[in-house]
Order: C-alpha cells, then structure tokens, then sequence
C-alpha cells in the first residue's frame, strides 16, 4: 500500500492557494473544473448542483500530496468541533510561517514545545484554513 494524498474542501480557491501554495510552500500541479458526475459529490456529500474545481499540490520531493476540492464562497459550512483530522508539516522556519500566517489572517494557536516519541525537541503551532481545517506545523530544533 502507498498513502496517496489528503483531501480538503475548502471554499474560496484563492485564499486556500494563499495558504497551502503561497506561504507553506507547495507548487500547483494543475486545477481542472470537476466532472457534473465527480465521484466526489457522493463521497463528500455535496449538493450536486455546486460546481466545483480540483486542485493538486506537491512539495518538490513528494508529489501530489494535497488536494483540495473547491466549492466556492458560500457553500461550505466550517468544519465541526472538535476537529477530526490535521495534516502535519515540517517547516524551515515556524516562526516565520506563523508570521506569514497572521499577516494574512489565518488564525494560528499558541507555540507548544514538541517531545517526539524518540526524544527529540522542537515546536508546533496549530494553523487554521478559513474553512476550519487544520494544519500542524513543526520544527525539531534538538536532537
């Protein structure tokens, strides 16, 4: 088995790009207008006569990792608490991305000090998407 890809719905394309391409680093591999029959209208439960865009993003060295299914402004409710899943990325600089975050509005939670479960240290920040999604960023800073 391989782990091929997470999926999240967001509604306003740009300002997912924003976050997911823009300030977490990842390329656009292309964006298409789905199929009037998408197998993501059953799967997601969405109304079918929302139209609705795909895009695909990679990091350099792992391609296709996010995807991200576009309902545009309106037709998206937040995500429920408490929330039932995060994607978690390792990043340069976390302070500097959460900087980048707050300059544009996306809520970010407090630094916490990370203990992996081998010992080693660094911090995580909790980042919200403006749909509710989660995004867990982390830095190991000792070994």
């Amino acid at each position: 088995m391989r782990f091929q890809r997470a999926n999240y719905l967001v509604s306003n394309k740009e300002r997912a790009l924003l976050l997911y391409r823009d300030i977490l680093g990842m390329n656009l591999d292309f964006m298409k207008v789905s199929e009037e029959d998408s197998y993501s209208y059953e799967v997601f439960d969405i109304d079918d006569s929302i139209a609705m865009e795909f895009a695909l993003l990679s990091y350099e060295n792992q391609p296709r990792v996010l995807a991200l299914t576009i309902l545009g402004d309106g037709n998206l409710e937040q995500n429920p608490l408490p929330r039932r899943g995060a994607i978690v990325i390792e990043v340069d600089n976390v302070d500097e991305t959460v900087a980048k975050c707050k300059e544009n509005g996306f809520h970010c939670y407090r630094d916490d000090h990370l203990i992996t479960h081998d010992g080693r240290e660094g911090k995580e920040v909790g980042i919200l998407d403006d749909d509710g999604n989660l995004v867990v960023i982390y830095k190991i800073e000792k070994a």
